[in-house]
């Protein structure tokens, strides 16, 4: 189950997701407009439990703790979490106070993804992030001395070099707070971002290609080094930490999504909500479905993203015989591993992930 809380302090400079910015966060409004989307769609028979609950955005600590719990009890009405289900909840860290998670604990919430991205000031503040590095030890130290054993952070690299910020010391940094979980992103100019706007008036405002590939390669190199597994293209995990709400994806799991731009599929069908916050409400009080799209997937859909997301899982890829042309220069550049009859990318293969998925792709969809 993923919700998606669009609620925003502010737009990162590089954010493209669907937020709505507001200084007041409508939190009765929201979760009534959830309970909605619940009553009007035709969902078929919900399953006895869900495995994972995550609540993303957005900001979804913006909510407060009532608006949290009361979510959580909306959702949980239809789609009762199992004994031991993840439950997720991104959260900046100043939003992390001890009362707050006290509730959000108590609410049903097991897991957190703390929204840090940089330890530089300045990195920050180029970001429009609304926390500073200073925020973060105290966050980590909230959440340690209420119990929560399971949390994450995210990071940003291939800043523009005008930044001076220090990769490395980023690293340094996040290692020692000890984290069972590091989530890692390049930065990506996306249309309509600050950023991008940025871009268009001359301003610097990316990584060079060669910063990106050394920046990942010594994350790797680093994270690697303090015990942390490589499970995926993005994340960094310790042993029993992995994120089992996102592995759902990646393994094909069948998913809802609630709310404004989330999607879901059924193992057939994608389907994904009215993207603007104020659209899909609108559509609600109709009585309405607030379904913008959907997609049933094809046999070639369907072997692409198999490929796809095999390919980005240390797990690899189960691999056929007469593939061996197409692997082999792979695995003599060192950018791949067979591992009996799966094919698993290292660090600088997944880099280049995109072409051998087109490749192995074409050759499975004649």
């Amino acid at each position: 189950m993923y919700v998606h809380v669009p609620f925003c302090a502010r737009r990162c400079s590089y954010c493209d997701f669907a937020i709505a910015v507001r200084s007041r966060v409508p939190s009765d409004e929201y979760v009534t407009a959830i309970a909605s989307e619940l009553e009007v769609r035709a969902l078929g028979t919900p399953p006895s439990s869900v495995d994972t609950i995550y609540l993303g955005g957005g900001t979804p600590s913006r909510l407060g703790p009532d608006g949290v719990a009361r979510l959580i009890d909306v959702v949980a009405n239809r789609f009762p979490p199992a004994a031991d289900a993840e439950i997720t909840l991104e959260a900046n860290p100043d939003d992390i106070d001890a009362s707050s998670v006290a509730a959000w604990q108590a609410a049903g919430v097991n897991r957190i993804s703390l929204g840090v991205q940089s330890f530089d000031d300045r990195a920050l503040a180029w970001m429009h992030r609304t926390h500073d590095s200073r925020r973060v030890s105290g966050a980590v130290d909230t959440l340690r001395e209420a119990g929560l054993e399971n949390w994450s952070l995210d990071l940003i690299f291939a800043l523009p070099a005008l930044l001076e910020r220090e990769w490395s010391r980023d690293l340094e940094s996040a290692i020692a707070l000890a984290p069972p979980h590091i989530s890692l992103y390049g930065l990506t100019v996306e249309p309509h971002t600050p950023i991008a706007r940025w871009r268009d008036r001359g301003a610097t405002v990316e990584g060079t290609e060669d910063a990106y590939e050394a920046e990942y390669l010594r994350a790797d190199q680093e994270l690697s080094a303090a015990g942390y597994a490589h499970y995926e293209v993005s994340n960094f995990g310790r042993p029993g930490r992995w994120s089992r709400h996102n592995r759902g994806y990646w393994s094909g799991a069948s998913y809802v999504g609630l709310g404004p731009a989330a999607h879901g599929f059924d193992g057939t069908t994608r389907r994904w909500n009215e993207r603007e916050y104020s659209a899909w409400r609108r559509v609600l009080s109709t009585g309405v479905d607030p379904v913008s799209g959907s997609e049933t997937l094809t046999d070639e859909n369907r072997i692409a993203e198999e490929v796809y997301l095999g390919l980005r899982t240390a797990d690899g890829l189960l691999v056929h015989a007469e593939e061996g042309d197409v692997i082999r220069p792979w695995i003599d550049a060192g950018w791949a591993t067979l591992r009996g009859d799966r094919l698993c990318l290292s660090a600088t293969g997944w880099l280049r992930l995109d072409a051998l998925a087109a490749w192995l792709t074409t050759i499975r969809s004649r």
